[in-house]
């Protein structure tokens, strides 16, 4: 666990797939193709709190929907990415934009075509219910499942490790 959390206390920028990482993965469309999904409130507020210690999240997502992006926009997320069948442009182009090294980025994924990122970055981040390929390359895997609780897990766990999650979690604990 200390290769771990030396890892997370380098991390500059954590990046989040959508579909089964803060979703469950369920796709529910109606007669018309609208589409529904359902995001963890307790993920969100959890992204909330690291961004407010200056680690900020970019999304990365294969999938384009207004859903995720009216989401994101409630969430403070300033770096969204969807529509993004080769995810390694979106990553790429991050780094510069941020002036990072792949080593100061954490990627949290669940699914085969999240490797080509994950490989790369400094934290390679697999939701417990993730594809076993993508938690055979991970350096970390959650304890909760992708959309009940795995963006929190990370969140904290980067926190942690950067000596921030005590002050975050004092503004809500009267002594």
């Amino acid at each position: 666990m200390q290769d771990i959390l030396a890892r997370a206390a380098r991390i500059k920028l954590l990046i989040f797939d959508v579909d089964g990482v803060l979703t469950d993965g369920g796709l529910i469309m109606d007669k018309e193709g609208h589409e529904y999904k359902q995001f963890n409130s307790r993920d969100g507020h959890g992204m909330k709190m690291l961004q407010e210690t200056g680690v900020p999240i970019a999304i990365i997502t294969g999938r384009s929907s207004a859903v995720v992006e009216h989401r994101m926009n409630g969430l403070g997320v300033k770096y969204l990415y969807q529509g993004q069948h080769d995810k390694r442009v979106a990553f790429a182009h991050l780094l510069e934009l941020l002036a990072l090294e792949a080593e100061q980025v954490s990627y949290v994924g669940d699914d085969v075509v999240d490797l080509p990122v994950m490989q790369q970055v400094g934290l390679a981040v697999a939701v417990q219910d993730a594809h076993g390929l993508v938690k055979r390359h991970a350096h970390w895997q959650t304890p909760s499942a992708g959309g009940r609780g795995a963006a929190r897990d990370i969140c904290e766990l980067i926190m942690e490790a950067q000596g921030t999650l005590a002050g975050q979690m004092a503004k809500y604990v009267a002594e």
